[in-house]
């Protein structure tokens, strides 16, 4: 089994490598310059690659970019497979990246957070606090009291 380095290695050199090649070696019109990869990750033994990509448009362009990744999976692996140098060339696998998503959906709840803060301090301004401002007894205050009581 391959040390965490090595396989860090292989991966960035993996994610450079897919990345160049479908900048300027694949004449496919459904990559184009809409395909971003994001991130690799390989395995522990160096046998598969999973290689993370978004792509820049709606649903049919994401849906015709997986099409030609996978058109071009084997294209892509030999290109791997020269500039690795490795005994064995791993397995390329395209996974459409999640991370465009996630982060709509923060933004999302960031902004009703924001409104639910600007609806928080409207309501708050021109309140009083319900038992004074400082609701605590200071030293001497009882005695103060119990004079002006008497």
């Amino acid at each position: 089994m391959a040390d965490n380095a090595r396989a860090k290695k292989l991966a960035d050199l993996i994610r450079e490598v897919v990345a160049q090649k479908l900048q300027r070696g694949i004449k496919d019109p459904r990559l184009g310059t809409h395909v971003t990869i994001t991130d690799t990750r390989v395995t522990g033994d160096l046998r598969e690659a999973t290689v993370f990509y978004t792509v820049y448009g709606d649903d049919e362009d994401r849906a015709s970019a997986a099409a030609g990744l996978e058109s071009a999976k084997g294209m892509l692996r030999s290109a791997v497979g020269r500039a690795a140098g490795t005994k064995f060339t791993p397995t390329l696998t395209f996974v459409a990246d999640a991370l465009p998503d996630t982060a709509r959906t923060i933004e999302d709840l960031l902004d009703k957070a924001r409104l639910s803060d600007a609806a928080v301090r409207e309501a708050s301004s021109g309140a009083e606090y319900a038992g004074g401002a400082d609701p605590y007894k200071k030293p001497g205050e009882d005695e103060d009291e119990d004079a002006a009581a008497e």
